[in-house]
């Protein structure tokens, strides 16, 4: 799938090199909004790490991972979006997170993300809810949310650790069907 010169496809092993660029070129903008990440996550090693572990939980039917890479030959990585946290039967739900390269940031590129995997966890995936969380002043991913039919259900104190403190998260979700969950 091509967004604006962009293609989003399925996560590989082989992204390791070209996600520790991108989290290296995004470091300094992404430290508000993530963990206090030691210095192997930067590495094509530390990412190689982190792809492994992922394609075990998509294996498990737990996590579907995407990148976000620039169109063409040994386009570079842009961003990034995952449906985790998967549970089917009576609860069928799952939570989604996303990133975006600061030079791609304005452009869509998260909103046309977030419809497509909305798409997938509905008519491929069958799930009813999808949530999402962010941190109380990250308007910028909370209008992305709401231009995709999210709605603010809650607010959690100190729900994460991020930039090195708990920090308050705004709830989110969308309900996709109010269909049986599937035998």
């Amino acid at each position: 799938m091509i967004i604006d010169g962009v293609e989003m496809r399925g996560l590989e092993l082989g992204d390791a090199a070209a996600l520790a660029e991108a989290f290296a070129r995004n470091r300094a903008y992404m430290a508000a909004y993530e963990p206090v990440r030691p210095e192997a996550y930067f590495t094509e090693a530390g990412q190689l790490a982190r792809i492994e572990s992922m394609l075990d939980d998509r294996d498990g039917g737990r996590l579907l991972p995407w990148v976000l890479v620039e169109a063409g030959a040994g386009g570079a990585v842009v961003g990034a979006i995952n449906l985790g946290s998967i549970e089917l039967g009576p609860l069928c739900s799952g939570g989604v997170g996303y990133w975006v390269d600061t030079a791609w940031h304005r452009k869509g590129l998260a909103s046309a993300a977030l419809e497509e995997v909305l798409r997938v966890a509905r008519e491929e995936v069958g799930l009813h809810r999808v949530a999402a969380g962010t941190l109380t002043d990250n308007v910028a991913s909370q209008a992305v949310l709401r231009k995709a039919g999210f709605e603010q259900y809650g607010l959690a104190p100190r729900y994460l650790h991020i930039n090195g403190a708990w920090r308050d998260h705004r709830l989110f979700q969308r309900l996709l069907h109010d269909d049986p969950p599937a035998g």
